[in-house]
């Protein structure tokens, strides 16, 4: 049976939202259209794949598993249209992706020199996107920080750096040479508490509603809270306002090259080991970590 990627990207989009108004508003079709569509899926599939109950529309396991499997089928689809339409247009470009506080400079100019017909670009992405940018074609490779799903993909490790706690100018802990994490006990954590699992159990958390360490940073200047960033996305966005100080007992922050696992080609294995050189490590295999899974959330990734 072939599956049609239209349906399942249709499915995707009411799955994410669980309600077929607000997915058929996003997809710009017609409710009843998009209701016909999930049930000509469900025949094909012989499953289905939503079930109505008091609470709304919810996932059956059959439609758990499907979303799960429709998000990398569909993310690799773009990433061929997206390769095949630069191929069309050339001349070739390679796409870098970095997190925030990382320098890519030098591997970037590295390539370039080795291949001066070669267009190499950077793309700055996020917690939310370093690994999609990667699945979805808009980078070859990236820098990014752990932990990520690694599934369908390559890692090279590359370092460790510290962590640190992000704080108000003014507050007693900001002239520490380092602190623990017990010290920062009652502190509001400004970000995702599963992003540092180390957090004092009884303290107060919050999540607001910010994506960017830039926003992050403002609430902690509002002395709103506090944040654990990596020591380079610290330093990278110094302001007088805060301050940052070592956690002693945190584990460090990995930093990886990260590609996709069904890429084969030279440009890529060029890069990771220039960077990985560049870096002081040397050449050193083809990358590890193709199997599924997640990691266990080391350190805060919205850097």
């Amino acid at each position: 049976m072939d599956v049609d990627l239209r349906k399942l990207r249709y499915f995707v989009a009411v799955a994410e939202r669980l309600h077929f108004g607000r997915a058929a508003e996003a997809l710009h079709i017609a409710q009843p259209v998009l209701s016909r569509q999930i049930r000509a899926l469900e025949g094909e599939l012989r499953a289905q794949l939503f079930v109505r109950t008091r609470r709304g529309t919810e996932l059956t396991p059959a439609g758990e598993q499907l979303l799960e499997d429709a998000r990398p089928l569909l993310a690799a689809a773009e990433a061929l249209r997206r390769r095949v339409g630069r191929a069309a247009r050339g001349p070739r470009t390679f796409t870098v992706a970095f997190m925030p506080g990382l320098i890519v400079t030098p591997a970037v100019r590295a390539l370039s020199a080795r291949h001066p017909e070669l267009t190499v670009e950077v793309l700055r992405t996020s917690w939310d996107d370093q690994i999609d940018v990667i699945r979805d074609g808009r980078a070859d490779v990236g820098y990014v920080r752990l932990p990520v799903d690694r599934r369908g993909l390559r890692l090279r490790p590359l370092f460790a750096e510290p962590r640190v706690v992000v704080l108000p100018a003014g507050h007693p802990l900001a002239a520490k040479d380092a602190v623990d994490v017990a010290d920062l006990a009652g502190e509001c954590l400004l970000q995702n508490p599963a992003t540092v699992p180390e957090w004092p159990g009884d303290a107060p958390r919050t999540e607001p509603a910010v994506r960017t360490v830039e926003e992050k940073l403002e609430h902690v200047a509002a002395e709103r809270g506090v944040v654990i960033l990596p020591l380079s996305a610290a330093t990278f966005y110094t302001r007088s306002d805060v301050a940052h100080v070592p956690v002693r007992d945190l584990p460090p922050n990995e930093v990886c090259l990260a590609w996709d696992a069904d890429r084969r080609g030279r440009l890529i294995q060029e890069f990771v080991d220039l960077a990985a050189e560049l870096q002081g490590e040397g050449p050193r295999g083809r990358g590890i970590g193709t199997a599924g899974g997640k990691d266990r959330p080391e350190g805060e990734g919205h850097a």
